[in-house]
């Protein structure tokens, strides 16, 4: 079960925001700004971001909008809808040492849910940041938060998040991260 986020214990994974479907989503406009939020915020927060994409040779690469915030980093390109089941994706994880991670991207119902469920299964304390997530159809996405929450992964959002990580207002990084909130 889900505990609070510790900023020493907390990583990212971003799955597969990626090309065109990146902006055929349900509220694409919205999930990606929220995803640009996320990221900026946890960049201020020192928080290891896991990158991922599905097939990139035939998806295309990451959305810019995203793409943008992540210079110094590499995606992990992977053809299984579970990451988990990728070597590459399972080293990077064990590498940050961190036990909790978010998942957000696309799709909710597919490589977000899968990816979770793979995390907890393999012993993580995993929540999906849900208004950071989506997929084509809004039914598929509320199918896909229905059966994280059956099985036990928590949904969390990108305010609720980034505020849990910071645990206080005081401070340079609260002053940063609430330019990028408000």
């Amino acid at each position: 079960m889900s505990t609070l986020l510790e900023k020493d214990q907390t990583a990212f994974v971003l799955v597969d925001v990626q090309g065109k479907l990146s902006e055929m989503v349900h509220d694409s406009e919205l999930v990606l700004e929220n995803l640009e939020k996320l990221i900026q915020g946890l960049l201020i927060l020192d928080i290891p971001i896991i990158w991922l994409e599905q097939y990139p040779e035939g998806l295309g690469g990451t959305n810019e909008q995203i793409s943008k915030h992540l210079t110094g980093l590499e995606p992990i390109g992977k053809r299984t809808f579970n990451a988990c089941n990728h070597p590459e994706f399972l080293t990077a994880v064990k590498a940050t040492g961190r036990r909790q991670l978010l998942v957000a991207g696309i799709e909710a119902h597919i490589c977000v849910y899968q990816t979770a469920l793979g995390l907890k299964s393999a012993g993580y304390d995993v929540q999906v940041v849900a208004d950071a997530s989506s997929s084509r159809t809004a039914s598929n996405k509320h199918i896909g938060f229905e059966k994280l929450k059956h099985n036990e992964i928590s949904l969390t959002s990108v305010e609720m998040l980034l505020y849990e990580l910071l645990g206080t207002s005081e401070g340079e990084q609260f002053k940063k991260i609430l330019r990028i909130i408000k």
